[in-house]
C-alpha cells in the first residue's frame, strides 16, 4: 500500500498571495474543510510545507 498524507485547509486562502492560493488549489483543495488525499513524495511535501499556515496535515495512522 503507498504512503499517504492527508490535507485539510482549515485557514481561508482570501487575503494570501498568488502563489500561496495557487499552491492550495494545485493541491486539489478548493473550498474550505475539504480533505484530500496525496501521495508522500517530496514534490508534495514541499507544497505542503509553503502553505503549512492554512493546512492541517496527517500522515501514517493518524490520517485513518
Amino acid at each position: 500500500m503507498a504512503v499517504t498524507i492527508t490535507a485539510t485547509l482549515v485557514k481561508s486562502v482570501i487575503g494570501h498571495p498568488r502563489d500561496q492560493r495557487a499552491t492550495v488549489r494545485s493541491l486539489g483543495l478548493r473550498r474550505m474543510h475539504q480533505r484530500v488525499e496525496l501521495p508522500d513524495t517530496p514534490v508534495v511535501r514541499g507544497m505542503l510545507h509553503k502553505v503549512r499556515h492554512l493546512l492541517v496535515v496527517e500522515t501514517g495512522e493518524a490520517a485513518k
